[in-house]
């Protein structure tokens, strides 16, 4: 058998690919012999259980009823893969979609890839299987790469190779997560494209993200309008840096620089965290009019 580290460093075809093409039926009273078709199993419905890794939450309805008419009509083409719990029960790895339509269809038994993964293992096949849908958006795309950095400890180099992806695109999606909450949210029901996002987010300041964000959606800008606008910021940015630089917060541990970029994206405004010794410190959070005073309040609650 292939050493599991080198399957993870291909991609997701290796991990989905090299499945366990033997498996021995435990020996139980109270389930059915599992039933070989090919390189897969049939196995009871009622003994699979979801994958509790699972990152995706919505199941769109119609899309569902489609695909149960169609399992219906020609059964399930792709089998889900799961892992043994014992006791001839399972574990869903992937195919939680066509595991419920498949219930919707009234099937008893459904066919499977069998094979071996550990939590670890079960997080990332669920997060890297959620990548591949067609139907994500820039942000929850985003969202995926950065819990498979944090929770599988990944580096961006690593994920890139793991996906098939540049880390240049890796980092791209990253960025977009230091956007302002708004800003987001328009990516998200893609008002906005993943090029607005990339120009917008060229500037730090996400007052002026948000003021090039607002220009977008109300006079509906093109990709390039909105670099030209950008731009177009971006120069009186340059010339006050120019004249009057700013010293750079270099000595703020990174927890903190964390932190403050957090509350900056969280406000939609400028917050600077400035550690004294010791324990103590402050956060200075600017804001630039009345209104704006009173939406950060808002915020706070």
């Amino acid at each position: 058998m292939k050493n599991r580290k080198d399957d993870f460093g291909k991609g997701i075809k290796a991990l989905l690919d090299n499945i366990e093409e033997e498996y021995q039926q435990p020996s139980t009273s109270q389930s059915r012999p599992i039933t070989p078709i090919d390189s897969s199993v049939k196995i009871l419905m009622d003994t699979i259980e979801v994958n509790p890794f699972q990152p995706r939450a919505d199941f769109d309805e119609d899309g569902l009823r489609d695909l149960t008419e169609s399992i219906k009509v020609h059964g399930v083409i792709q089998p889900v893969t799961v892992r043994s719990l014992g006791d001839g029960h399972f574990q869903l790895i992937s195919g939680e979609r066509r595991l419920r339509a498949s219930k919707m269809a009234g099937l008893k038994e459904i066919p499977a890839f069998v094979r071996e993964a550990d939590d670890q293992e079960m997080l990332e096949l669920a997060l890297i299987e959620n990548i591949q849908r067609e139907d994500l958006n820039a942000i929850e795309i985003a969202i995926n790469y950065k819990r498979l950095i944090d929770e599988c400890s990944l580096t961006q180099d690593e994920l890139a190779t793991r996906l098939g992806k540049n880390r240049t695109t890796v980092t791209n999606y990253l960025r977009l997560l230091k956007l302002p909450p708004d800003v987001q949210k328009s990516i998200k029901e893609k008002k906005l494209s993943m090029g607005h996002a990339r120009a917008i987010i060229s500037i730090e300041d996400p007052v002026v993200q948000l003021m090039i964000y607002k220009e977008a959606i109300q006079k509906e800008l093109s990709v390039r309008q909105v670099e030209s606008l950008v731009r177009k910021y971006a120069q009186p940015e340059k010339k006050k840096e120019s004249s009057a630089p700013v010293a750079a917060n270099t000595n703020l541990p990174l927890a903190y620089r964390k932190m403050q970029d957090e509350l900056s994206s969280l406000l939609s405004t400028k917050v600077r965290v400035k550690k004294s010794k010791g324990e103590s410190g402050e956060i200075i959070v600017s804001f630039y009019s009345d209104d704006d005073l009173d939406r950060i309040l808002n915020l706070i609650g």
